[in-house]
């Protein structure tokens, strides 16, 4: 245990000289370089939240060109081709490069300001990973402008994106997007992971971390354990186009069943790892507008882990209409079933909490009361599609449509509105307007309702999904209508969000320090934080620091630098400090590295060859970033040495 980091006399300011100097510590340089090399973890989340908001806005366009095809029978917009690749650009797009990037944004930004620490524990990684999820990104929609985007659907089902019916390039930069984007998912997911392990502020146990915290950590652990699994499947496809392997190919021994299984072990997790970090939006949310600690905290804390555990066991929910055995098939309907356990156990926290509390009803609350009317809906029918008997009725029917958008917007994009409009005035300074949330709240919520929920009588009245148009005599006309009018509501609805956004930045009111009299350490800080996050590195001794700020012994920690980017490292289950830790410096490896793995996966679509001499540029790059450095291990030494 490192004594001078954990005691001696408490210490809840530092003078104006020693907070100048963490501020030049801390700080990045003002220009392009210091833009680029930043290591900020606040900065970064940042990239990542607006960045998949921008992709967001692409895929919400597609989707509305596909309610606007599909308003009227024999509608001519598109032509079958690009609705293919329109409806299989909109799912990719929503799944791989919004809904996961900005609820790990959200982590980034929130998780060492919730915990207490000056910035994540692998700050160079994470950047790289920003890049290479941007150059993913921007390679599948440069794919797409050319005529050469994925058109086999989101999950690219093989054979359609095999070597027999996947023509030309389309079906490799999905591929290449899977490694891109799941690339980026891992790096981020191990650094949080780690940053929630082991460098929680002294004093918080486990029993003390913020629910949104918990959150993070179990979704990270999950994309762990289920990413692997997507990106060898797409590797696997990549084989059987580029080398002539079969894999999927029944005919020379493969199975076409195995790409099912791969992807929708990872696929199925996917909607809960989007879903539980909304989870501990709603768990952060609730207890501050209801003025009163949250209901059952330790139920909820299971409840996320079980959640967790469950959602690996309802891949087969997704292929129920293939030749698994009758027997088998039951045991994943009673997973399904089993699955809505944890998620009541917290909706019944979440209600006694607003019961027996205070009701302070601004918007970020609206959005939590609209989640729960939706989330309702998906969920009553995702436990219809888990009944075997009835999922085989409506199965590619538009039924399924509903659901997936009830449980991904209704589950994830409501509480992500919430959380925007809650710690905007950390991350900016600045207040979003109330009238204008209030009037997004209401045009999105009967937007969406109006766009999505015509889609289940459509689906029981036959009609399937991802067909481009349909004859007048189907009698899906009116309600296709229907749908697509909720369709330009909910884009009104988006364009006031935008609006109040560049409205705030303008010339927003200026936020106080704490605008909701919330209690987790994140408000502690300044608005928006400093480079260093806390002058001094707090402890904790309750649940809710702010409201409940009471600490036997010191209370915040001293003995670390000023001079150098140095944290404080604690241990896993109470957090009781243990190292010092040096913290790495800004770096242009990162980005060269991302650039360099960009390289080798690009080159890799259109040549063999590429996957293997495209390896030496990334290479290169990974052996400059960990090269050692002379002077840094020296600072580093120093630091250490020191009494």
């Amino acid at each position: 245990m490192d004594s001078t980091a954990a005691a001696g006399p408490t210490q809840a300011n530092r003078s104006f000289a020693e907070v100048a100097e963490l501020e030049r510590t801390w700080r990045d340089p003002q220009t392009l370089k210091g833009w680029i090399c930043t290591l900020d973890h606040k900065a970064l989340g940042r990239r990542f939240i607006v960045t998949a908001l921008l992709f967001f806005a692409a895929g919400g366009v597609m989707g509305g060109l596909i309610r606007h095809q599909l308003s009227e029978p024999d509608k001519t917009l598109v032509g079958p081709d690009i609705y293919n690749q329109l409806f299989t650009m909109h799912g990719t797009t929503m799944m791989f490069l919004f809904a996961v990037p900005v609820m790990q944004g959200f982590a980034l930004y929130f998780v060492p300001l919730m915990i207490g620490t000056r910035n994540t524990a692998f700050p160079r990684m994470t950047a790289c990973a920003y890049w290479v999820y941007l150059i993913g990104g921007l390679t599948l929609f440069a794919g797409f402008a050319f005529n050469t985007g994925a058109d086999a659907g989101w999950f690219a089902y093989v054979p359609l994106a095999g070597p027999e019916y996947g023509f030309g390039k389309r079906a490799d930069f999905w591929n290449v997007l899977v490694n891109f984007t799941e690339a980026m998912g891992l790096m981020v997911a191990v650094d949080v992971t780690t940053t929630t392990l082991k460098m929680r502020a002294p004093g918080m146990s486990l029993r003390r971390v913020p629910l949104f915290v918990w959150a993070s950590l179990v979704s990270s652990i999950m994309i762990i354990f289920a990413m692997p699994t997507v990106m060898l499947g797409a590797n696997l496809v990549q084989f059987d186009r580029m080398v002539g392997t079969h894999f999927f190919n029944a005919s020379e021994g493969g199975d076409a069943l195995l790409w099912q299984h791969m992807f929708w072990y990872f696929g199925h997790p996917e909607v809960y790892f989007i879903f539980i970090p909304a989870l501990g939006f709603i768990s952060a949310i609730i207890p501050t507008f209801a003025r009163r600690p949250m209901f059952g905290n330790d139920a909820i804390v299971l409840s996320l882990i079980a959640t967790g555990f469950l959602s690996f066991g309802l891949w087969v929910h997704h292929m129920f209409a293939t030749n698994i055995p009758e027997l088998g098939k039951s045991f994943f309907t009673a997973m399904s079933f089993m699955i809505a356990i944890p998620s009541a156990v917290q909706l019944f926290c979440w209600i006694a909490t607003l019961w027996r509390g205070r009701l302070d009803m601004k918007a970020p609350l609206l959005f939590i009361l609209g989640f729960f009317f939706t989330l309702m809906i998906g969920g009553l029918t995702g436990i219809i599609l888990g009944s075997v008997p009835l999922d085989l009725q409506v199965h590619d029917t538009n039924f399924v449509v509903a659901h997936l958008h009830y449980v991904l917007i209704g589950g994830a994009v409501f509480p992500l509105f919430a959380a925007v409009f809650y710690w905007f005035p950390k991350v900016y300074g600045k207040m979003l307007s109330e009238k204008l949330g209030r009037w997004q709240f209401w045009l999105l919520f009967i937007g969406f309702n109006v766009t999505f929920f015509p889609l289940h009588i459509l689906g029981l009245a036959g009609m399937p999904r991802r067909i481009y148009t349909y004859a007048p005599e189907t009698g899906w006309g009116a309600l296709n209508f229907v749908s697509w009018i909720g369709a330009m509501i909910e884009d009104v609805s988006m364009a006031l969000f935008v609006i109040n956004i560049a409205r705030a930045l303008w010339k927003g009111a200026r936020a106080p320090g704490n605008p909701w009299n919330a209690g987790t350490l994140e408000w502690a800080t300044q608005s928006p934080p400093r480079p260093y996050n806390f002058a001094t590195l707090p402890v904790v001794g309750s649940r809710e620091p702010l409201w409940s700020p009471v600490v036997d012994g010191p209370t915040h920690v001293t003995g670390l630098a000023t001079n150098a980017r140095e944290g404080l490292v604690t241990t896993v289950l109470d957090a009781l400090p243990d190292v010092r830790y040096v913290y790495p410096k800004p770096s242009v490896w990162p980005i060269v590295a991302a650039f360099g793995v960009g390289f080798w996966l690009i080159w890799s679509i259109f040549s063999i060859g590429g996957t293997l001499w495209g390896l030496i540029p990334p290479g290169i790059a990974f052996i400059a970033w960990y090269w050692p450095n002379r002077r840094d291990s020296d600072e580093e030494l120093a630091l250490q040495k020191r009494p």
